[in-house]
């Protein structure tokens, strides 16, 4: 039996399908980032590259160098006030605010948003780490400071440097690469063993599912791998996870405070 591989044209889907890729998956045309990752350019093209990442990088140090002790809010840009998705974030983001924890997430709309939201009315302190993509992502309105970043591996590198504890709302591709990096770094020991905690049982069920009886029955992870994982759909227990962990074994403090200097930028 012969399968027809070819994508079906936009003309022959229903609009709201057919309008979704102009939303989330066409672009301009290619972007320095594309380019880039074609392969071998000349040489000054990739030095000109590598410094834009450079300079991102350091702008991210410098931006949230004094931000204190963070936890990062992970979850899909696509969901609105609406939906209880986001007040959940908007929860989380308060009850971590009043813990006396700075709210970091990626900036932009849906989750992130509501975190930042609940963040602003604790009066706590709200971060974001924010990218640039073809369809602009705009810095949601709830943030205190943010930084503005080209690559999606500068972004998770200042997502999870400044955090105690990772918390992960339903979400998309983004979101799992988000998962899998930060459990990965846990696992290989590049990072120490925060905590990480899944927000929606439901959601996320048939994943944690997929870990046990396939990953972990085929032995490419441990059970220790697993057990550091939390799911709830609790913002108490989430913080309070989160709160135990930083005031046990990490004692939410950076070390000695660290004084602004002008001439960095600070």
């Amino acid at each position: 039996m012969s399968v027809d591989s070819r994508p079906p044209s936009l003309s022959s889907l229903p609009l709201e399908e057919a309008q979704a890729p102009m939303e989330w998956g066409v672009g301009p045309p290619p972007t320095d980032e594309r380019l880039f990752l074609r392969g071998p350019q000349p040489r000054f093209q990739e030095l000109v590259h590598a410094l834009r990442l450079f300079w991102d990088i350091i702008q991210g140090f410098r931006k949230l160098h004094f931000v204190g002790p963070c936890v990062t809010v992970f979850g899909s840009a696509r969901f609105t006030e609406k939906q209880a998705h986001y007040q959940l974030a908007r929860e989380v983001g308060y009850r971590l605010a009043k813990a006396g924890f700075t709210v970091m997430t990626g900036g932009g709309p849906g989750i992130m948003e509501a975190a930042n939201r609940g963040a602003r009315e604790a009066g706590g302190l709200s971060v974001g780490c924010n990218i640039e993509l073809p369809h602009e992502q705009k810095p949601n309105p709830y943030l205190d400071h943010w930084v503005t970043v080209r690559d999606f591996g500068i972004r998770k590198l200042l997502l999870v440097k400044y955090s105690y504890a990772f918390i992960y709302l339903p979400g998309g591709f983004g979101t799992l690469d988000e998962i899998f990096s930060t459990a990965t770094l846990i696992q290989t020991e590049k990072i120490q063993n925060f905590p990480l905690i899944l927000m929606g049982v439901e959601y996320w069920k048939p994943m944690m599912q997929f870990l046990r009886d396939r990953l972990l029955r085929e032995r490419t992870i441990d059970a220790r791998d697993l057990d550091r994982i939390t799911l709830t759909d609790s913002a108490e227990q989430a913080v309070q996870v989160a709160t135990e962990t930083g005031l046990k074994e990490f004692g939410l403090s950076y070390g000695p405070r660290v004084k602004r200097r002008w001439w960095l930028g600070e």
